[in-house]
């Protein structure tokens, strides 16, 4: 493939191999270079590059202020595991279970004040005179109900930065010294973060962006006693707390946060969790405390006049890019770990900065980058998926993280990276700026979290795919490279102001009472009625797995009536289920092959009434089905998990409950479920993308209704002007 101009990528350094870095400058295009955690930019590389960005820790880059002040340390809420009196006295070892390199117990603050001891068979706080702490044996004694379960939650400091400590361990770096992360809630902390920031920018003329990583509090990473991730949150709070920070909250608030209202029972108020009051008022506080500070330290780059970018990970709460003090921080830029399409989108559509840039797999470290590896295979992959995404809405740059030493190894993977940058460049540029064609209406995810977890839902760890939310977590890896304008809406705004006007069809999926399906906003009548109305005058509808799902008045979907089917809980084996399928053709399912994944999904679904269709049915249980509800439509899928066939499910699915089925082939449209087209009316562009790596040959509907027969090559992305 012939080079496609330069610029907009961004190389990783590495130590002693400038000469290297040069030549993989020159075959990438890259324009800008920036230095990894523990390498630093040499003065002959940096005048290489028309852009340098340098790494900035705000709250770990001075190991010996960590070390002079221990009480300054950042500190988290931990719990317990769950422990059974076997006797009337019950003592439990605080630590057990958790790496104690990485956390040491707060023994400076009073227990009484901040810890709490939970009888988790009844629900009460154990008294404090129910129980003693032993400052020696690291353990609290409890004058315990014989067999019952209790757990204490306790503050700990982290003595080691889990970033820091992530990177230490992955790569073994063996002796290097651990980094100390310190809590800018104390003001001598916060004093000393802004002075060693503005001495840097001093003592750092060079580096035109500073990029921090990122501000000031990490997500929940918590190792076990093997060295094991034991509790990966990537929106967790628990490590944002501060004993100083809840006596203020308390002032504003007028009422004492818990320490069960950071735990939750063990749950740390995953996003899973259907967000209560106290929590959500303890992100406003500290999204409030975040904005502020971080303002300060943007406006002293700004003021050294360099370019201030945040990496969307690591320490970024507080700092949510879709919440809503995010534009006040003031940042140029925002960059991303790329680890699929959904997370490209995520960061694509970030407002309020002037560039977008993603990190793409793999990163390079030595669990891909070894003898024998095929990172070649996975930057493929993830390529593909991100195309996708970026094909809808385009980053302004793409870059790598790690170690370039590494990936230079790989000489094959070198010069397909060279291929992904000139394939980029060439999709931006033929974008120019302009919107893809999409229909003149939008497709809602409600859940509870809303635009503030847009292109987020059912995330745990980034990108990472779990068992429970495998049918999920691929609707919005499908949707984030089709040609609809997606909106993101909570059980809250529907509430207040019903659903927008310019929403022709809604989404609800899910487990059953997560915050995704929705839990108990099902018993709002407001919010029931809201929806019947919006079906019944013409929108549609589509749950997936669980949705709208709590058990109430003999109904466990809500809107069963909506969908035409419910689930078998037990309690209505009474009732005879009619659940045979559908004999005759559907526009959901008219596409050759009918093979989908539904990645277990739910089971003992069955249709409610004759009129339900059900299109595809599995041992007794219905997998695919389609209603009309006056004059809207919706349809019930048990799962939805990422492949071309479930995107093409979920593509003729929205048409169908949209009412807008005639359209497909008069829209953009390629009819081989292994590519996809997208059209630019107003650059003038149409391009035509194989998401496989086998050769593909489709037809391609063309907005005026015309066709083409397009052949492509694996992998192949083919541009035609319109």
């Amino acid at each position: 493939m012939a080079k496609y101009k330069s610029g907009r990528v961004t190389l990783p350094t590495d130590r002693d191999m400038d000469e290297k870095i040069l030549e993989i400058r020159e075959l990438w295009g890259a324009d800008a270079v920036r230095n990894s955690d523990g390498t630093s930019l040499g003065e002959d590389i940096m005048h290489s590059f028309q852009k340098v960005y340098a790494t900035y820790l705000t709250t770990r880059a001075d190991l010996i202020w960590g070390k002079l002040h221990p009480e300054e340390l950042s500190q988290i809420y931990l719990m317990t595991p769950h422990t059974t009196a076997r006797t009337e006295t019950l003592e439990i070892r605080l630590l057990d279970g958790y790496y104690e390199e990485e956390v040491q117990i707060n023994k400076i603050e009073d227990p009484v004040r901040f810890w709490e001891v939970m009888d988790r068979t009844t629900g009460d706080v154990v008294a404090p005179e129910r129980w003693r702490w032993d400052f020696v044996k690291g353990t609290v004694t409890i004058k315990a109900e014989k067999w019952h379960v209790y757990t204490v939650t306790f503050l700990a400091f982290q003595i080691w930065d889990a970033v820091c400590m992530y990177n230490h361990l992955t790569n073994n770096w063996g002796s290097r010294p651990h980094d100390l992360p310190y809590d800018v809630y104390n003001p001598r902390t916060r004093e000393h973060v802004l002075q060693y920031l503005k001495d840097w920018l001093h003592d750092n003329p060079r580096p035109d962006v500073v990029r921090f990583t990122t501000f000031f509090y990490q997500f929940s990473l918590i190792y076990d006693d093997l060295k094991r991730e034991k509790i990966v949150d990537w929106f967790g709070y628990s490590g944002s707390v501060n004993p100083r920070l809840l006596e203020d909250f308390e002032k504003e608030y007028g009422y004492r946060l818990r320490p069960e209202d950071i735990v939750r029972q063990g749950s740390h108020n995953s996003s899973f969790c259907v967000p209560a009051k106290q929590f959500l008022d303890y992100m406003d506080f500290v999204q409030r405390f975040v904005t502020k500070l971080a303002r300060q330290c943007v406006d002293l780059v700004h003021a050294a006049g360099r370019e201030a970018m945040m990496f969307f990970g690591d320490h970024w709460i507080g700092a949510e890019p879709y919440g809503k003090y995010w534009g006040e921080i003031g940042l140029d830029a925002i960059a991303g770990s790329v680890g699929d399409g959904v997370t490209c989108r995520m960061i694509a559509d970030v407002p309020d900065v002037k560039y977008r840039e993603g990190r793409f797999l793999p990163y390079f470290f030595p669990d891909t980058f070894y003898p024998g590896g095929d990172p070649t295979a996975e930057a493929n992959a993830n390529w593909l998926a991100a195309r996708r995404s970026i094909c809808r809405k385009p980053l302004d740059r793409i870059g790598y993280g790690g170690y370039l030493g590494l990936a230079s190894r790989f000489p094959d993977f070198i010069n397909r990276v060279a291929e992904i940058c000139d394939e980029f460049r060439e999709i931006y540029d033929k974008i120019g700026g302009t919107k893809p064609y999409a229909p003149k209406f939008k497709v809602a995810i409600l859940n509870c979290w809303g635009k503030t977890r847009r292109w987020q839902t059912t995330m745990v760890a980034h990108a990472k795919t779990y068992k429970q939310n495998y049918p999920y977590i691929g609707i919005v890896e499908a949707l984030c490279g089709m040609p609809f304008d997606v909106d993101f809406i909570s059980f809250d705004e529907v509430r207040a102001n019903g659903v927008p006007c310019d929403v022709r069809v809604i989404l609800n999926y899910g487990m059953a009472g997560t915050s995704w399906s929705g839990g108990e906003n099902w018993l709002d009548q407001k919010i029931v009625s809201a929806l019947r109305e919006f079906t019944h005058s013409g929108g549609g509808f589509i749950g997936i797995g669980e949705p709208c799902a709590l058990l109430h008045q003999g109904r466990f979907f809500q809107l069963a009536d909506i969908l035409g089917v419910d689930r078998e809980l037990g309690f209505t084996l009474i009732y005879t289920k009619y659940t045979e399928q559908f004999r005759g053709e559907h526009f959901i399912i008219d596409d050759p092959g009918r093979d989908f994944d539904f990645g277990g999904g739910s089971d003992d679904v069955y249709a409610i009434n004759d009129n339900t269709r059900n299109l595809v049915v599995e041992n007794g249980c219905v997998r695919i089905a389609a209603n009309s509800f006056g004059a809207g439509r919706s349809v019930y899928i048990s799962g939805l998990p990422y492949n071309a066939r479930n995107v093409r499910l979920l593509l003729r699915s929205i048409y169908w409950a949209g009412g807008i089925e005639g359209e497909l082939k008069k829209s953009w449209f390629s009819e081989n479920i292994y590519t996809e087209c997208n059209a630019y009316p107003d650059s003038g562009w149409y391009c035509v993308l194989n998401n496989s790596c086998e050769a593909q040959t489709t037809k391609v509907y063309k907005g005026d209704g015309t066709s083409v027969n397009v052949n492509l090559e694996p992998m192949e992305i083919k541009w035609f002007v319109i």
